[in-house]
């Protein structure tokens, strides 16, 4: 859902050539850490079925790749979205005054 509204801003904000590559690069960097975070949880559990303490920090630490993967998203998402969002409300109020 993430992604097809960040995708669907940048068509309307219109964003260059440059926005477009970042916002694909961090939309690929968050798909490729959940999919190895996966794969990590699913060998976890083949190879450890009965609950292990490492098994669980195995998990927890690829979790928190996925969830560093999507701050660092969401940090390049607000320095290229708002400053465009920040001009188009400025237009607004000036036009309200």
């Amino acid at each position: 859902m993430a992604t097809i509204a960040v995708l669907t801003a940048g068509a309307f904000l219109e964003l260059t050539l440059n926005e477009w590559c970042l916002i694909t690069l961090c939309i690929t960097f968050v798909f490729s850490a959940e999919a190895v975070n996966t794969a990590i949880e699913y060998l976890t559990d083949l190879i450890s079925p009965d609950y292990h303490p490492l098994a669980g920090k195995a998990k927890d630490v690829a979790a928190a790749a996925v969830l560093l993967a999507a701050i660092g998203a969401t940090i390049v998402g607000l320095i290229i979205f708002l400053p465009k969002i920040w001009t188009i409300l400025n237009f607004v109020l000036i036009l309200d005054t």
